[in-house]
């Protein structure tokens, strides 16, 4: 199959999922410039990547390298189909299958290599481990991720995309820069079990960071837009006058530095325990907020 044909393939299945190519990308947990790259012919697709459109899209692999039958060696065809479709079904069309995991094997395999992560640390977490969470083989786990280092970067990835989902969602429709920076900081606030999870993924992300190339490359481009996006709420809130004249990005380097050192000084203090507090982290952010940031008020 030429590698146009696969990628034109590859672009039904996008299409007929409803959404952006960078949607798309974020639920097959890729790079979206290389997914795009891909689309325009200049990359080929990994076996794992197609296994992982295949099993996002409803569709079977085989179809997507046109070979329809083809096995999933992890057990039943691509995606968890039980029987492969006939050639004659549109790549696009959904096929008979048992229900898959929330979101597609891709994701069961990420979340919970997430979670084990944030529980164990990730050089205590085997593939086997994960596959046991996933109710699964190591041999599926390999069929979607064959490396261990492609699948940390999937869980780097996961974790960056679903903050900024957070992040956008919990701010949507907020007009007034304070409020807007104050949603922030308590999105950043380790309060629930979730919370703190999320940020023991981080804590053990950074360490891997300063080893890994690849995941320092993630930790520069997530903390380039969280960083940019904090910059893009005091500047507005300078335009507002909500916040004083201040160097915009020294500000917003500023007060994400004091977010992590205040966040690794909670997850090292056991809940409801004496020491640095949720919510003492949090009263520190909001008086630094207050002191370095907020206009004075001019009625006082």
């Amino acid at each position: 199959m030429q590698q146009d044909e696969v990628a034109a393939r590859v672009r039904q299945v996008i299409d007929a999922a409803g959404v952006s190519a960078r949607e798309f990308a974020r639920r097959i947990v890729i790079d979206p410039s290389k997914l795009s790259r891909s689309l325009n012919g200049t990359r080929r697709f990994t076996a794992a990547e197609l296994a992982r459109i295949a099993d996002i899209g409803g569709v079977d692999v085989g179809l997507l390298i046109g070979a329809p039958g083809t096995a999933d060696p992890a057990g039943g065809t691509a995606g968890g189909a039980a029987s492969a479709v006939s050639p004659a079904r549109s790549p696009s069309a959904p096929r008979p299958a048992p229900p898959s995991p929330e979101g597609g094997r891709p994701l069961q395999i990420v979340r919970e290599t997430v979670r084990l992560i944030a529980e164990r640390g990730f050089h205590a977490v085997r593939v086997a481990d994960i596959a046991a969470a996933c109710h699964t083989s190591t041999a599926a786990i390999h069929y979607h991720f064959p490396g261990r280092d492609e699948l940390l970067e999937a869980a780097v990835r996961w974790c960056m995309d679903e903050d900024t989902r957070r992040r956008a969602d919990a701010t949507a429709g907020t007009r007034h820069a304070g409020d807007e920076l104050r949603l922030l900081i308590e999105l950043q606030t380790p309060r629930t079990e979730q919370q703190r999870r999320q940020w023991c993924v981080w804590l053990d992300l950074w360490a891997e960071a300063a080893r890994s190339t690849t995941v320092g490359r993630l930790h520069v481009e997530y903390y380039r837009q969280w960083r940019g996006t904090v910059a893009e709420v005091i500047r507005r809130g300078v335009e507002q006058g909500v916040f004083r004249p201040v160097d915009v990005d020294g500000a917003a380097l500023a007060l994400t530095a004091l977010i992590d050192g205040l966040a690794s000084q909670v997850l090292a203090t056991e809940p409801g325990s004496p020491g640095t507090g949720a919510q003492s982290m949090h009263d520190a952010l909001i008086a630094h907020v207050d002191a370095c940031l907020t206009a004075p008020d001019p009625s006082r």
